[in-house]
């Protein structure tokens, strides 16, 4: 204390000033939460608009789902522990690996899909219909969408989540594309405010809740743009999920049957979506052919 002033300290070190936009305590702390949600929404709008981003042919599905040369050893070596061992243990691992063999043509027939949809939209004449493949960012399902699209040479989007124990991103992402999210909801918010079409291949809970959640928008007018959904590996899901029952307990109408498509193979996905999804083009001459019937 001072005698002049005894409010005032003795130390007349100049007080450090920060700006809040500078203070990490402050960006990281409950108070800024809704500062954090907005930079989800305005930083990745940044980047899509620079990168010319219109439109996305969205991938889910399973982050187990392995390329055929990395199922091989995982199946031998599941066979092997039986032969020698044989306990319960091994036999399930062995069912496990089993599962994983099974699952592995999606993995591949993604790589296809996502290649072909890649080359098709990418030579489109019109830059609004050049759309883009886009997954979850991380393996599996998610790899070999990125993975097919880069092997077309086109652009594709990666939108990662950061999850304790799951995930990295996979190699085939593009750094100006490639998108880390904490929060799930703007995640999400993106995976379907740019999606032209959603494929969804076998998976587990996450697919499942992607799936259903776009569903659930679509059957309530949420969602009111054209959005093609396809059920990639009818076998899988009509085992998994009973829509039929559904229907039969009134729980939803045989009309929102109608909301999906399946399909087997990547070409008969690839037939249906070319159809299905609305190009300006297309678009600009309905809109040319219903003024000239207006005009009559």
């Amino acid at each position: 204390m001072t005698k002049e002033n005894p409010d005032l300290a003795a130390d007349d070190t100049p007080i450090e000033m920060r700006k809040a936009y500078n203070n990490p305590a402050f960006l990281h702390s409950p108070d800024a939460r809704t500062v954090r949600i907005l930079t989800e929404y305005l930083e990745p709008q940044a980047r899509l608009r620079r990168e010319k981003i219109r439109g996305t042919i969205v991938f889910f599905g399973s982050a187990r789902a392995l390329p055929s040369e990395d199922v091989r050893p995982i199946l031998e070596e599941a066979e092997r522990r039986v032969r020698e061992v044989g306990d319960s243990k091994a036999l399930e691992a062995l069912e496990n690996a089993r599962g994983i063999a099974r699952n592995s043509r999606y993995y591949e027939e993604g790589v296809e899909l996502a290649q072909k949809l890649t080359e098709f939209y990418q030579n489109q004449p019109n830059p609004r219909d050049r759309f883009v493949v886009c997954s979850g960012g991380g393996p599996g399902v998610m790899e070999a969408a990125n993975r097919g699209a880069r092997q077309a040479n086109g652009k594709t989007v990666g939108f990662c989540i950061s999850l304790p124990h799951e995930q990295s991103a996979n190699r085939y992402l593009m750094p100006d594309l490639s998108f880390e999210f904490h929060y799930f909801f703007m995640r999400k918010y993106w995976f379907v405010y740019l999606a032209r079409a959603l494929i969804v291949f076998p998976g587990g809970f996450g697919t499942l809740d992607e799936l259903f959640e776009v569903l659930t928008l679509i059957q309530t007018r949420k969602i009111r743009k054209t959005l093609p959904i396809v059920l990639y590996g009818s076998a899988y899901w009509r085992e998994v999920v009973n829509f039929e029952a559904m229907v039969r307990w009134g729980l939803i109408t045989k009309e929102d049957l109608q909301l999906f498509h399946w399909c087997d193979s990547p070409q008969e996905a690839f037939d249906f979506l070319r159809e299905a999804i609305p190009l300006h083009k297309a678009l600009s001459e309905k809109r040319e052919l219903s003024r000239a019937q207006r005009d009559r």
